[in-house]
């Protein structure tokens, strides 16, 4: 008896040994596992500081916005309108996209260019037309607060400086995670789809050409594509502000599908209101760019047909997330 106890007393801890050891571990989604870089590795205590700063308006220069006020959890991380007000009643260029499994990609902002979202972070604090920031002066502010400093001390053994501020904001977005949609639970048997989202889901996988940009799990490819939005692009020209190559006029990285029920308005410029504008605008074949992909074709659609398409596409929304920001 005394034998059999010492073992159940052994196994119970190495239990708690196997849970200690992996409470420092993110949980791994239906979509993979994130690759975390070297220099950030997955820290619970830097998800945490870096939700404090995501919240925090003191990362704009005057104290008036937040990256939450462009990116509001209950919008699916993005603000729901064309453009972005900044400080001092400036807009920013181009509309937020949602931030919801971020983690996932490989390149980020519009023109696909930035490669993490380390780097990433600095782009909104210190563009002139949303925070307007340097950033040595942000962690001059921030270095101000008694808490940020113990913080930045306790997990970085650093002082607060961009590389803090950077891969804590960073870390708490790879924990950003949408993987619960009503399209995740048909996928694991959980749920029936209705006979309009089935239609839906065979023109989007099967007759039309959606999944060529639009792939599950992610629903993007996360690349740079002319979708034909405009003959002529004006003063946004995508990434040909990159790289100055006219063969990149109109590339715009592709965005998720994923909610993109609430995500809207949509493209670039948030130009387009509804889903269903959205599917027009493919429907017609785009508006014949010269660098337009040869993807992007003319189809036709009947009314039950667009309606199924559109069913489908909000099984892709999920707010399960929302758990976590709830009040």
């Amino acid at each position: 008896m005394k034998q059999f106890l010492n073992t159940i007393w052994g196994m119970f801890i190495i239990s708690l040994f196997f849970v200690q050891c992996s409470s420092n571990e993110p949980e791994v989604s239906v979509l993979g596992e994130i690759n975390y870089p070297e220099d950030n590795l997955f820290d619970q205590r830097k998800v945490d500081f870096g939700k404090k700063l995501f919240f925090d308006t003191r990362l704009s220069v005057d104290n008036s916005i937040s990256c939450a006020t462009c990116h509001v959890p209950s919008k699916a991380f993005t603000d729901q309108l064309p453009k972005s007000q900044g400080v001092n009643n400036h807009f920013s260029t181009r509309n937020a996209p949602s931030l919801l499994n971020v983690g996932y990609l490989s390149r980020f902002m519009f023109d696909a260019e930035i490669s993490s979202l380390e780097l990433q972070a600095i782009v909104p604090i210190q563009d002139t037309n949303e925070m307007n920031f340097l950033m040595g002066d942000l962690a001059k502010r921030l270095s101000k607060d008694v808490e940020y400093v113990k913080l930045a001390k306790d997990i970085f053994d650093r002082e607060v400086d961009a590389f803090v501020i950077t891969r804590s904001l960073a870390a708490f977005q790879r924990t950003l995670i949408s993987d619960n949609s009503k399209y995740d639970q048909w996928k694991r048997g959980e749920v029936e789809f209705t006979t309009s989202e089935k239609l839906g889901y065979r023109l989007f996988t099967e007759d039309l050409y959606c999944t060529k940009c639009h792939p599950a799990p992610l629903f993007t490819t996360g690349e740079a594509q002319n979708n034909g939005l405009y003959a002529d692009y004006g003063e946004d020209k995508g990434r040909f502000r990159i790289n100055a190559d006219t063969n990149e006029i109109g590339l715009f990285k592709i965005p998720s599908l994923r909610n993109v029920e609430l995500t809207f308005p949509y493209m670039h410029d948030g130009s387009i209101s509804s889903i269903e504008d959205v599917i027009e605008h493919y429907r017609k074949g785009g508006k014949k760019h010269f660098n337009q992909s040869e993807i992007v074709q003319p189809f036709e659609l009947n009314n039950a047909e667009k309606s199924g398409l559109v069913d489908f596409l909000k099984t892709l929304t999920d707010t399960s997330y929302m758990v976590d920001f709830r009040d």
